[in-house]
Parts: C-alpha cells; structure tokens; sequence
C-alpha cells in the first residue's frame, strides 16, 4: 500500500475523530447560557492565536529552511485566508443546527458533505468518481441514517435546522476542497494559522467579538472556547492541511467520516444518551466502509504504480 498515502489517510481519520466532539461541548456550552456567537467567537479567536503562536514557535530556529524549501513561488496569503472562511461558516450553521435540531439528526445532516464533495467534484472540476469511492459512500450513508438515531425517537423537525444543517455540509465539503487543493507549498501551521484567520474574520464579521470587552470571556467563556479551538479549530484544519492532498479529496472526505461514530460514542458516554443497537450497527458499517476504502484503494493505487 502507498505509504504516504497512509499516512495521509491516518491523519485525516484523527482529525476527523477530534472534530466528532464538538457536538457535545457545544451541547453543554449551550446549558451553560452562552450564545451561538459567543461559543464561535471565542472558538474561533483561540485557534488563531494558538496556530499563529505554533508557527513562530516552531519557525525560529528553522525558518530559513521552510522558506527555501519550495522554489516556486508560494501562495498569496490572502487566497489561504479566503479558503479559511469555509471553516469559520461551518462552524456557524452547524452549532446552530445542533441548537435548533437533536444532534443524531445535525450530524446526519452535516454529513451530507460526503456525496456534496463527490458531485462538486464531476461538476467543477470534471473528475470521474472511481467505483471504489462510489460504494463505501453509499454504505457511508446507510450506517449515517442507522447511527444517526433517526428510527429511535420521536423527532420533530425545525426547517431552519435542516437549511443551517446543508448548509454546514455544503461549506464542509467545499473546506475539504479548498485544504486539499489551496496553499499545499506553505509549511502546515502556516498554512493552517492563515485559514484560521479567514475563519475568525468571517465569524467576528457575522458576530462581533464583544465578549472580549464586557468580561464575559475571563469569566468562564474562555473555557469553553479553549476545547472547541484544540478540538475544532487546531487539530482538524492543521491534519486535514497534512493529509488531503495526500488522499485526495474523495477518498479524503469518506475518511472523514470518523467523526460520527465519535460523535455516537461521545453523547453516550458524556452526554448519557441513549444509544440503541441500530445505531451502533451504523457506527460499525461506516468504520467497515472506512477501513474498506483505505486498504482497497490504497492496493488499487500500488498496482496503477
């Protein structure tokens, strides 16, 4: 099996797996009194500042070196940034999903970045979807309905959750497109400090920082913003910048993927929900369709080779 492929893969999976958290900090941030844009704000702010004090760290003794590294021209910044916004709006829509909507039915929505990528895929960019991508996505899907709980409860569904919901999985899908194809010349925390910035201009823009001000972010806020930027902000952008254009954006996207049975497991054992065996049964078919897609393709690579 490609190695580098691998390797991409892995890091891909993690940060798919950091990212299943959100959910259920933002579910407690939400108990707690604080507002959607106060949690993204705050979120948002501390990834930038903790991405941003990586690169400087890590740049001192060897900046020459990640400089001189790529002979061509890098990247304009500002196009890194404007790919950066992605990440901010998903942010946005899906935590105001997950409050207008139950959170099995926020993450099947959020999913829906799986087939969304594919499409923008063979619509913009006219690639093909190979057969391996096409069948671990459609199981991808099944286990979502399954693990998302949707046969277990009761649901009553908000219209608007639904559209924030799309929304979310639209952005996603075009954030995995942009990492994996934007600023692959600049040093990952670079890379990742520069879209983070996108992502808290976009977000202080639609919500104005005015926690920074009244007290409200000494007073407990930081807390909350501080998980959700390790979690959500730093973790995901910084692996996904390291391992998409290692996969490949499809296979990239089903990957992914791992962040719903994170979030299964993550409301049972935190929130104390009530996981019944259907969805488990939907955590195991997407985690087969993952490890599926990562040994055959990654086989189907080393033959073209």
């Amino acid at each position: 099996m490609n190695r580098n492929k691998f390797t991409g893969g892995v890091f891909v999976f993690l940060g798919a797996c950091s990212f299943g958290v959100l959910s259920t900090i933002v579910k407690n941030a939400y108990e707690e009194g604080y507002t959607l844009g106060q949690i993204t704000g705050s979120q948002a702010f501390l990834g930038m500042v903790i991405l941003w004090v990586l690169y400087f760290l890590q740049k001192s003794p060897r900046g020459k070196e990640n400089s001189e590294s790529s002979p061509s021209r890098p990247t304009a910044w500002w196009k890194v940034s404007l790919a950066g916004l992605f990440t901010g709006l998903v942010g946005i829509f899906y935590y105001q999903c997950v409050k207008l909507l139950p959170a099995s039915i926020a993450i099947i929505l959020l999913m829906q970045y799986l087939w969304i990528s594919i499409l923008i895929e063979v619509v913009v960019f006219r690639k093909k979807p190979h057969r391996m991508q096409l069948i671990p996505a459609s199981i991808v899907l099944v286990g979502t309905v399954l693990a998302g709980g949707i046969f277990n409860e009761a649901i009553t569904l908000n219209i608007k959750g639904i559209g924030f919901g799309l929304l979310a999985a639209f952005c996603y899908a075009l954030f995995l497109i942009a990492s994996g194809r934007v600023g692959n010349d600049l040093p990952v925390l670079k890379k990742g400090a520069l879209m983070i910035t996108g992502s808290c201009m976009v977000t202080w823009i639609i919500f104005p920082p005015l926690f920074l001000f009244d007290g409200l972010f000494f007073d407990g806020l930081y807390k909350w913003g501080l998980m959700l930027a390790l979690l959500g902000t730093v973790i995901p952008p910084l692996f996904f910048s390291f391992g998409m254009p290692r996969t490949g954006v499809s296979l990239g996207a089903i990957l992914s993927a791992a962040e719903l049975p994170v979030a299964v497991v993550s409301s049972s054992l935190i929130l104390r929900e009530d996981v019944q065996a259907l969805q488990w049964i939907g955590v195991f078919l997407i985690l087969s369709a993952i490890v599926l897609t990562n040994i055959k393709f990654g086989k189907t690579i080393d033959k073209l080779k």
